[in-house]
């Protein structure tokens, strides 16, 4: 019975997925990253050295928040922490097992335009925020088509946080947990401290584990999230740092960059479509830098902060560490290492892992399961905020806040439990579904976000 309704539940993920990242999804989100970025003059390029000396500057200033807000440095640790997660190690993997080395091309074009698309979503978030019952600084995208579009769209605000409730228990918390065990076996395996026998009971109690961690965290409110988040993130930044093969880095820009457009001729055959290896591309970065999903700016409408504009720098910053830099590195240990890799069928992190090991030795194996533990547990505690915020504005009430973080944090034991290939396969279909209507608001507001543009950059010094 169980396995027939896991079955049927994959069937039918399986066709909304194809419908949802086909054709139609590729062209919005390609469309509207490609809209904003003329309107507003490829601001991520233009003022790409602003928003680095301007977001680095900013990280450093260790002020106190006015009204129970975080500081500039805890909203962009948060977002950081939702962005920065096993979409960088494991989600790279499954798009060059599926799409090819040429995935990793279609990853960056996508950052490239996300880069403005994350920007205005940011912007947006700041400049249409509110406080709730208990003067907290609230917003995000069902706050933008709120406050910034007439009452009659206000249900589209709606299905972004019904979808958004329904995306953080997949994207935010089981995903992340299911990778941790991966990792945690891997390790424990690579070095025969636990057998084969031992690891389900294994996973369980790692998932028990992080529920409880999860649940602490989140149950002390919006000042606990940003405290945690701006001491972890950091730690796994520095921690992330990967030497190469450097000899074959010719060869694997190669199929990188020819892979894109001819993707058989490096997979033997096996990814012979390229909108394949761009559907996988384009997905897997949206998943690792949410670019379109309007999710971050749920963190950055919390930040003690007057300026709209300059905290959307924030969101350019962010998909360029996220996936410009982190991504890259990830796909170069992999494709650097000579690791077999399987394509055209589904891999996680035991892949990247395997490029680490060949690469480094057996200790990296270890390695890589302490920077998923962390990439993972900050992600589900960003992705917490997500959710709660999302479930408040459907109540109208925060006292739903707890019960539903209660429920978010014991998810994590059914992610250590549950196979690995259906829950991307979910995540991607959620994360597809969350983006429809947030990019229908961008497409609405683009213009108020180039009047916001041009009235910033028209007072601020440059």
């Amino acid at each position: 019975m169980w396995k027939y309704m896991i079955e049927t539940i994959a069937a039918v993920n399986q066709a909304v997925n194809s419908f949802i990242w086909g054709i139609p999804a590729m062209v919005c989100i390609i469309g509207v990253g490609l809209l904003l970025s003329v309107r507003t003059g490829f601001l991520q390029i233009r003022k790409f050295p602003y928003a680095i000396r301007t977001t680095v500057g900013r990280m450093f200033r260790k002020r106190d928040a006015s009204d129970g807000a975080m500081t500039p440095f805890q909203a962009v640790c948060t977002a950081l922490a939702g962005t920065v997660g096993t979409g960088n190690i494991a989600g790279v993997a499954g798009a060059i097992a599926i799409g090819g080395p040429g995935a990793v091309f279609w990853m960056w074009c996508s950052a490239l335009l996300g880069m403005c698309t994350k920007f205005s979503e940011v912007t947006l978030a700041v400049h249409f925020r509110e406080r709730n019952a208990n003067g907290e600084l609230v917003g995000g995208p069902m706050y933008y088509i709120k406050n910034g579009l007439a009452k009659h769209w206000r249900w589209l605000a709606a299905i972004y946080a019904l979808f958004g409730v329904l995306t953080v228990f997949g994207t935010g918390n089981a995903t992340q947990v299911n990778t941790i065990v991966a990792a945690i076996d891997t390790a424990l395996l690579e070095y025969n401290v636990v057998g084969n026998g031992a690891l389900s009971t294994l996973n369980l109690v790692v998932g028990i584990v992080v529920a409880m961690l999860v649940a602490m965290v989140l149950l002390g409110g919006i000042k606990r999230i940003g405290s945690v988040s701006e001491k972890l993130v950091p730690f796994m930044a520095l921690t992330y740092v990967v030497l190469l093969n450097l000899p074959r880095l010719p060869e694997v820009f190669t199929s990188i960059v020819a892979g894109a457009f001819n993707p058989a001729a490096f997979t033997g055959g096996a990814v012979g479509s390229l909108f394949l290896s761009m559907q996988k591309g384009v997905s897997r970065g949206i998943f690792s830098n949410e670019a379109g999903l309007g999710t971050g700016s749920i963190a950055h409408a919390c930040a003690d902060t007057k300026k709209p504009v300059k905290q959307g720098m924030f969101g350019i910053f962010e998909v360029f560490a996220d996936t410009i830099v982190i991504c890259t590195l990830t796909a170069l240990v992999i494709l650097c290492s000579g690791t077999s890799v399987n394509y055209g069928q589904a891999a996680g992190a035991e892949l990247t892992i395997s490029g680490f090991t060949l690469t480094y030795g057996g200790w990296a194996s270890l390695f890589t399961a302490v920077a998923l533990c962390c990439f993972a547990f900050s992600t589900i505690i960003g992705w917490g905020l997500y959710g709660s915020r999302c479930i408040e504005y459907l109540f109208h009430t925060d006292k739903v806040v707890r019960p539903f973080l209660v429920v978010y944090s014991f998810v994590a034991i059914l992610g250590a439990t549950v196979d690995l290939g259906l829950l991307w396969s979910i995540a991607d279909t959620f994360n597809g579904l969350m983006s429809i209507p947030n990019l229908i608001a961008l497409l609405l507001l683009s213009g108020t976000v180039v009047k916001l543009v041009k009235e910033f950059f028209a007072k601020e010094p440059q």
